[in-house]
């Protein structure tokens, strides 16, 4: 009979879900994918930044940051970002693009630093599209570790169930919704 019980407790103790076992440390997530295609074409134009995990070249950001990309004949994409800074200041960053791989591919690098270094690999950060709608109004864009994230929409304010099922599929993703901070819009 006891040896019966001790079976059936292993039996239970095996089944349990692994993170019991490691109780208190926190779940490692999967390996960061980004969504399966984009056309970037239709990526092109004006993004609005409804959300960020803060960072430090966006300090001096207050209110009314957003991107605006543009195709350009080399293949490449022109970036500029611009917000408005605490003081009423208007300012801009203006970079550059490539999608290395297919046409289709949701992995981005971006680069801001002059274009005499873009030979350097250091100089170009993974910018990947890991959430977007259908209707390329709503998307998440991080990066392999998980350290940067940003929320861009087509127009300055979002639906608020819209936003809330993003976040949902973030933090299922492995992302701390708690980090992200507001963006504001006028």
């Amino acid at each position: 009979m006891k040896n019966k019980l001790l079976l059936v407790c292993l039996g239970l103790v095996w089944g349990l879900d692994p993170g019991w076992v490691h109780a208190g440390q926190p779940a490692v997530p999967a390996p960061l994918q980004p969504v399966e295609s984009i056309e970037l074409p239709r990526y092109m134009g004006t993004w609005y930044e409804i959300a960020k995990y803060p960072n430090s070249f966006q300090k001096k950001c207050f209110r009314n940051t957003r991107a605006d990309y543009q195709a350009q004949p080399d293949g490449t994409v022109r970036v500029l970002n611009r917000c408005v800074t605490a003081d009423g200041q208007t300012t801009e960053a203006v970079g550059s693009a490539r999608q290395p791989g297919p046409a289709s591919s949701p992995k981005l690098e971006v680069r801001f630093a002059p274009s005499w270094l873009s030979f350097l690999p250091f100089v170009w950060g993974d910018y990947w599209v890991i959430d977007i709608d259908p209707q390329y109004r709503l998307v998440a864009v991080s990066e392999p570790k998980r350290e940067y994230l940003w929320i861009l929409s087509r127009t300055s304010r979002v639906d608020y169930a819209v936003y809330q099922a993003l976040l949902g599929r973030l933090a299922q993703r492995g992302f701390d919704i708690e980090r992200l901070e507001s963006s504001p819009q006028d």
